[in-house]
């Protein structure tokens, strides 16, 4: 039986052929390209990126001599060196040099999150955020340390990772000159120094300078404990949470005192040890532990 697209009008002739153009031709389900891994929108949009991998690179940018297929890539490439803002969000002013980056940015304004995925049907504003979360189903790390081969799901958190390696920390507060990693990482600092707790629970109203704070203690009202230690089957509602416990199954000491070298299983517990030294001569380490 015949059906019509509501979206394009196209016809269909039947109901299983509508759910496939609606899925792939009206853009309810991204595409991939097979040479970049990009998430397409939909198939008409994916056959035009294609060319860009195939066509001649007749554009050729004048600063830096970097070559493109067609000429609105090159416009749009110029603006990274001229720094050029020409498009305005509408709703608070902010610019964007690319018309692309203005639409992502929309979104955030609308909530609008077109991009769906088929495993757990959790919702994206943009293609590559559903990419990106799809390896959380995959378990694909294509991101790899070549200090260390340790590997990761995304660039960001590699780059990240990679300053563990150098000690580099770029970030540096303005109010007491602290550095940090990551620019997230200076962004949650600041808040200690103006006070702002962004996060709040509805249940009682209790503010958190982090999300991560603010998460675990969601999980006191809750109750839920998602993390199992895989050796007694305890349940723990952090994963931090288990992973101390975990040191009770292995007798693994990782924390040692730097004045006397022993040795503790927790943070918590070294610092407490620190005290004897302030308290007391240093044959005072001989004090039982733990």
């Amino acid at each position: 039986m015949p059906a019509q697209c509501a979206i394009c009008s196209q016809v269909c002739f039947s109901p299983s052929a509508l759910r496939l153009h609606l899925r792939v031709d009206c853009g309810e389900q991204p595409l991939e390209c097979t040479v970049c891994r990009k998430m397409i929108r939909n198939r008409r949009d994916l056959q035009r990126h294609l060319l860009t991998h195939i066509a001649e690179k007749r554009f050729e940018c004048t600063v830096c001599m970097k070559k493109f297929s067609q000429g609105s890539h090159l416009k749009r490439h110029l603006v990274t060196h001229t720094g050029e803002r020409s498009f305005e969000c509408t709703v608070c002013t902010k610019k964007f040099s690319r018309g692309n980056d203005l639409e992502r940015h929309l979104l955030t304004h609308t909530g609008e999150k077109p991009f769906e995925c088929t495993i757990c049907r959790k919702k994206f504003r943009s293609g590559n955020e559903l990419k990106v979360h799809l390896r959380t189903h995959t378990g694909e790390k294509p991101f790899e340390c070549m200090v260390c081969t340790k590997k990761f799901s995304q660039r960001s958190t590699l780059k990240k990772h990679l300053l563990t390696h150098t000690g580099e920390k770029p970030f540096e507060c303005t109010v007491c000159r602290k550095k940090f990693r990551s620019g997230n990482g200076l962004k949650v600092h600041l808040r200690t120094h103006t006070g702002e707790k962004p996060f709040e629970c509805m249940v009682c109203t209790k503010k958190f300078r982090q999300r991560g704070h603010f998460q675990r203690h969601l999980l006191t009202h809750t109750g839920e404990k998602h993390f199992a230690c895989t050796v007694c089957a305890k349940k723990f509602s952090r994963g931090d949470d288990l992973k101390l416990h975990l040191l009770t199954h292995t007798g693994e000491k990782r924390f040692e005192c730097t004045v006397c070298t022993k040795k503790f299983s927790r943070g918590s517990h070294l610092k407490g040890h620190h005290v004897t030294h302030t308290l007391l001569p240093l044959s005072g380490c001989n004090l039982v532990s733990e």
